[in-house]
């Protein structure tokens, strides 16, 4: 016969048990770090990449915009220097 006997039954039950517990203290230990570790960064006033990269977007988009308005206040300058002439030029 082929039976298996009990203790080997409750070996197995106690082997699947200690995996399971072992398992959820791993969660548990990670959960612990990662709460950690958030709380470090908050204390050290840093930011996540992804904040940092969308400011770093915005700033790129306002030193263009910066750019072509300043390109734009060249041009109307421009212009109004040249009008101030023909007007000096015409009296």
């Amino acid at each position: 016969m082929t039976d298996r006997p009990k203790f080997f039954d409750d070996l197995a039950g106690v082997a699947g048990g200690a995996l399971s517990a072992i398992s959820g203290m791993r969660e548990e230990l990670a959960a612990l770090v990662r709460a950690r570790v958030d709380e470090a960064v908050r204390r050290l006033d840093l930011v996540k990449r992804e904040d940092f990269e969308a400011m770093a977007e915005l700033a790129q988009r306002a030193r263009s915009e910066a750019e072509m308005l300043a390109a734009r206040l060249s041009v109307v300058e421009e212009s109004i220097r040249k009008m101030s002439e023909t007007d000096q030029t015409s009296d």
